[in-house]
């Protein structure tokens, strides 16, 4: 006798298998996939009557260090059109990152670009990675997003725009290059 495909277990796995991705196709609504570069200024705002990057936590040795090693920083740093605090807000990078190296001034970042108008509204990129602050460019990876980003993937291309020495405070040139669908 022949054997049924309904009662062998691996045509079943590989037919569930199936049903489920089309399922996962059908409701994320993925179409073809979309490359998109975005472009705008990030503003580390660490002085001031409304700061926008505060040090929540450093080791004993962090104010010792040259590279400011153990010190750990929460963001939520406007995203503008143009270098200027007072151009157009496109959004927000809101996350954290700590200084990584006890050899050079590198931060480990983790955190969102969160859009709040035009194209990109309500939608998320997440980024990851190590930032050379001192050099230009540096790159970090997109691994992800929500909304218009679902199934990001791609990286970010970093420059300093300005950094003032007294208040530490600085403006970022972002480059943002992401697949998505």
């Amino acid at each position: 006798m022949g054997a049924s495909t309904t009662s062998n277990p691996l045509s079943i796995s590989i037919l569930l298998l199936i049903t489920i991705l089309a399922a996962t196709a059908t409701a994320f609504k993925l179409g073809k996939e979309k490359t998109t570069h975005l472009h705008f200024y990030f503003h580390d705002i660490v002085t001031g009557p409304d700061p926008t990057t505060v040090r929540v936590a450093a080791a004993n040795s962090s104010d010792n260090s040259a590279t400011f090693f153990g010190t750990v920083v929460m963001i939520d740093d406007p995203l503008t059109a143009g270098p200027d605090i007072r151009s157009k807000l496109i959004g927000r990078a809101e996350g954290l990152y700590g200084f990584a190296s006890k050899e050079e001034v590198a931060l480990g970042m983790t955190f969102n670009f969160v859009f709040l108008e035009g194209e990109f509204e309500g939608s998320t990129l997440a980024v990851l990675g190590r930032n050379t602050i001192l050099k230009n460019p540096r790159e970090m990876a997109v691994v992800g997003g929500t909304g218009a980003f679902r199934f990001a993937r791609g990286f970010t291309r970093a420059k300093t725009y300005s950094f003032d020495l007294v208040s530490g405070n600085a403006v970022i040139d972002y480059d943002v290059f992401v697949l998505h669908h």
